[in-house]
């Protein structure tokens, strides 16, 4: 499963209701994106939500 290894967002599952209040389950993924990361000297490649991106809790590898 994939999750934000920095804030750790993942899968939410719900309902989609029709205009006729037909609900079935449906699930919203987060955009995450597989990033290069330094983390302790070391270069890894983790999956990042874009918020944490645009928020520079991640420090990019070049």
């Amino acid at each position: 499963m994939k999750v934000c290894a920095i804030c750790g967002k993942g899968i939410r599952s719900g309902h989609k209701i029709s205009h006729a209040h037909n609900v079935s389950k449906r699930k919203w993924y987060p955009n995450l994106q597989r990033v290069k990361v330094i983390t302790g000297g070391t270069v890894k490649r983790i999956y990042v939500c874009t918020k944490c991106l645009k928020k520079g809790k991640v420090k990019k590898a070049a």
